[in-house]
């Protein structure tokens, strides 16, 4: 490789790499979370759990990907309201199989839904038709 192309190389790889160190990107994969139906409101008793990561980033982008278990998951969203409280989808996700999850490409929290996650106001749920209101639940925390 010529040193000019070296260069422009090494470049574009630290342009690269100071990109994911903004603020609002979080090198570990972004917030992990753990869904229960202890956490929906009101409560559901289930076996169903769920994982995941959500990251948004300083634009107020976002990326999920949940995984269930123990249930027969129907759809699952990020919605707007605080903890123990319920409120709106304001991020829809797209099934991948049959027991995960994603937040579709260019998904984006409107100005209301970034404010909202700033404070701590937003949540994670996956519905079923045992539980159509949603069977498990995880609080994001925000940032």
């Amino acid at each position: 490789m010529h040193a000019k192309s070296l260069a422009v190389a090494v470049s574009a790889f630290g342009l690269v790499a100071g990109c994911s160190m903004m603020p609002g990107h979080d090198n570990a994969g972004g917030q992990k979370v753990t869904l229960s139906g202890a956490q929906e409101v009101p409560p559901v008793t289930t076996s169903a759990s769920g994982t995941g990561t959500v990251t948004v980033g300083a634009d107020c982008s976002v990326q999920a990907r949940i995984t269930v278990t123990g249930m027969q998951p129907t759809a699952a969203h990020i919605h707007a309201g605080a903890a123990g409280a319920n409120g709106k989808v304001i991020v829809p996700f797209t099934k991948e199989g049959n027991d995960t999850f994603v937040a579709p490409p260019g998904a984006k929290f409107d100005a209301e839904g970034c404010a909202a996650y700033k404070a701590g106001q937003t949540y994670v749920n996956v519905h079923s038709d045992a539980h159509k209101p949603g069977e498990i639940r995880a609080q994001l925390k925000g940032q």
